[in-house]
């Protein structure tokens, strides 16, 4: 599974410190935690309170980049400060993310095609996030053929399902699993697919569990990756031993520390 390390992001107290005071040590010291723990990409967010996302944006690429070699996955709801972090980005990028608006996905998938950028798009339309997998899948195919109207081949897009807190969508989870499944059935090649994995937990107690083994139901249902806390241990040997009994790495004894050290794509 690809690891999307979620920590350079303005919604932690620390990060939206450091972009205010323009301070590169913590952004840097959590690239390299990141990278260190196995992340295949860092996201990249100022978070809602910055007076300036398109410089903000810029400054951290920067300051991200000079300690770190990962691609990044630019995540943003606003689109001038992702194609300002687009064109100073040393490796294709990911942007982070788009819905089934058709306004925002000829935005979002031209400035994929110009920049060689992978996209994430979101299984939700302007009415918002639907319950049931059908209505996912359905967003889903939206996404998928406005990509390739762009020429974007569907395996540059990560579908997100958009998982919901457990405590308060229940329901919700076993359609985000079965929209996992389906979504590999849209196109040949297939989209990838990918989850927000802290969002099932928010505002419960016993986060860590329940994301851990979240991760792990949706692995064997084919996802393909996830934004996490990339320096949660036992999130990551959860996932290197999810690997191994879906038969995907190669068992020997130090699977986990070679899972960790597998973050060249």
């Amino acid at each position: 599974m690809i690891i999307i390390g979620e920590r350079i992001n303005g919604m932690f107290k620390d990060i939206a410190r450091a972009i205010k005071e323009r301070d590169p040590r913590p952004i840097q010291e959590w690239a390299r935690k990141q990278e260190a723990n196995g992340a295949h990409y860092l996201d990249i967010n100022v978070g809602p309170g910055s007076p300036d996302p398109v410089g903000a944006m810029q400054w951290l690429v920067e300051v991200t980049q000079e300690v770190s070699e990962l691609p990044l996955c630019l995540d943003s709801t606003k689109y001038d400060a992702i194609e300002a972090a687009l064109k100073i980005c040393k490796h294709p990028a990911m942007i982070n993310s788009v819905p089934a608006v058709q306004a925002k996905m000829e935005r979002v998938f031209a400035m994929a095609a110009q920049y060689n950028a992978e996209v994430i798009g979101l299984a939700m339309s302007e009415e918002g996030i639907p319950k049931d997998a059908d209505a996912r899948v359905a967003l889903a195919a939206e996404l998928v053929a406005n990509a390739m109207a762009f020429d974007l081949p569907p395996d540059r897009l990560f579908i997100d399902p958009l998982v919901l807190p457990c405590n308060v969508a229940q329901d919700h989870g076993p359609e985000v699993l079965r929209t996992l499944r389906e979504v590999k059935l849209i196109s040949d090649p297939p989209p990838k697919t990918v989850v927000g994995l802290s969002n099932v937990s928010q505002g419960t107690k016993n986060r860590e569990l329940i994301n851990r083994t979240f991760a792990v139901m949706a692995m064997a249902n084919g996802l393909d990756a996830a934004i996490v806390d990339a320096c949660d241990d036992e999130l990551m040997a959860a996932v290197a031993t999810a690997r191994i009994l879906l038969n995907m790495d190669i068992y020997c004894d130090s699977y986990i520390d070679v899972f960790k050290k597998s973050n060249r794509l």
